[in-house]
């Protein structure tokens, strides 16, 4: 059986779906899975295992509409015999149902854009099944499920990179000591921590002994964790890092503190104790939930609103420095530090 997989973007979400994939590429049936990525994305499919064959498409392209033609006539080729939209979206259930004449999606009840579901094969989801990963492995398992399945909740199971990268680490990392990363990006504003409540939190962990590593993903972050630095709390990356680069540094790093990010949800997946804090984004369905991952919330009355601006934004400024070095020091109890 030819399977292909529907999952354009982003970074955090292609994380939250790789227990899905180990669902399908568990199947005796399955020989054979692809997956069409955003190309804008495509350095996130890099943590797929290597038996995965990955295909690019350039939707925000100069000829989005010939660059759709092109995809579909190379897909249809391969002559799948069922595609799995794991996104959700109009865009990704079209172009499933483009490809391949049938398409196991998301329940429309949860579904993120409903029209969607018109183009698919909906599974009825279990109302336990809250987690965003539960749901994506819902969609995996639809093909095979019976109608005994449908009253049993499919479990959450971390993420996790299958991979190993052999990359240096970056250079003028001082590795005398355990280092934590701090990582300053939100996606988008709602979702970035204020520049005090950092402060605050560095000054602590670097009073513990450890090395600080802000990490960035573009111009503005970096800029954010050079101000930061002024206080000389650590070290700024020199660089934005690979994804290869990123696992072999999270893999040696102490833990890492970051938002609903990719950054968060990659970290966790390859083990890497993590401490995330959650206002507008809902920690139960979003969050990792692994043995090393903490959380700190906010939850305020308006919250969470999934905004990505707004009027009256106080649930960063409700989390407590001290909320976050606590859990730095539950993770030391846990690992034995």
């Amino acid at each position: 059986m030819k399977v292909l997989i529907v999952k354009l973007s982003a970074f955090g979400d292609i994380i939250h779906a790789l227990p899905a994939l180990d669902d399908v590429l568990s199947r005796p049936e399955v020989d054979e899975v692809h997956w069409l990525v955003d190309t804008r994305f495509a350095f996130a499919a890099e943590v797929l295992p290597t038996q995965v064959k990955v295909h690019h498409i350039a939707l925000k392209g100069e000829h989005p509409l010939r660059e759709i033609r092109r995809v579909v006539k190379k897909l249809k080729a391969e002559k799948f015999d069922l595609a799995m939209d794991f996104q959700g979206l109009i865009k990704s259930s079209v172009l499933a149902r483009l490809i391949c004449s049938k398409v196991y999606g998301f329940d429309a009840k949860v579904i993120r854009e409903k029209p969607a579901s018109w183009f698919e094969m909906s599974t009825p989801a279990h109302p336990d099944e809250i987690n965003i990963v539960q749901q994506v492995r819902r969609v995996a398992q639809s093909p095979w499920l019976t109608a005994q399945d449908m009253d049993t909740p499919i479990g959450y199971r971390p993420p996790q990179v299958h991979r190993q990268f052999d990359v240096p680490l970056p250079q003028g990392l001082d590795e005398r000591k355990p280092w934590v990363v701090f990582n300053l990006g939100g996606s988008f504003a709602t979702k970035e921590l204020p520049d005090a409540t950092w402060l605050q939190v560095g000054k602590h962990v670097q009073a513990k002994g450890y090395h600080i590593v802000f990490c960035w993903g573009n111009a503005k972050e970096e800029g954010k964790a050079k101000q930061l630095n002024e206080q000389g709390l650590g070290f700024v990356l020199p660089k934005r890092l690979s994804t290869p680069e990123l696992c072999v540094f999270f893999q040696q790093s102490f833990a890492v503190i970051a938002a609903d990010t990719g950054v968060l949800h990659l970290a966790a997946a390859l083990g890497t104790p993590t401490v995330s804090f959650w206002g507008p984004t809902p920690r139960e369905r979003n969050a990792p939930h692994g043995k090393l991952d903490y959380h700190v919330e906010s939850n305020p009355d308006c919250g969470p609103c999934i905004q990505k601006t707004c009027d009256n934004f106080i649930c960063m400024d409700m989390i407590q420095a001290k909320e976050i070095v606590q859990c730095i020091e539950n993770i030391e109890q846990k690992v034995g530090t």
